[in-house]
């Protein structure tokens, strides 16, 4: 079951990556609802997806601290 929540937040996360705002709150709902070993998926995937994205990646290391 947790598997498909953090599933869920990694689409949703894709879907709004076209809008730093929304991507923003949709991460900070993600960090209330994710378990500490689905934290550290995600940190490593949100790294990864936004290489390439400089207006997400200065987001993240803000809300996603190691």
């Amino acid at each position: 079951m947790s598997r498909m929540i953090y599933d869920y937040t990694k689409e949703v996360l894709e879907r709004v990556s076209f809008n730093p705002e929304l991507f923003l709150k949709e991460l900070k709902k993600a960090i209330r609802n994710l378990l500490p070993h689905e934290m550290e998926h995600l940190r490593n995937w949100l790294f990864y997806f936004t290489n390439e994205k400089p207006d997400l990646k200065e987001l993240i290391y803000v809300v996603v601290k190691k």
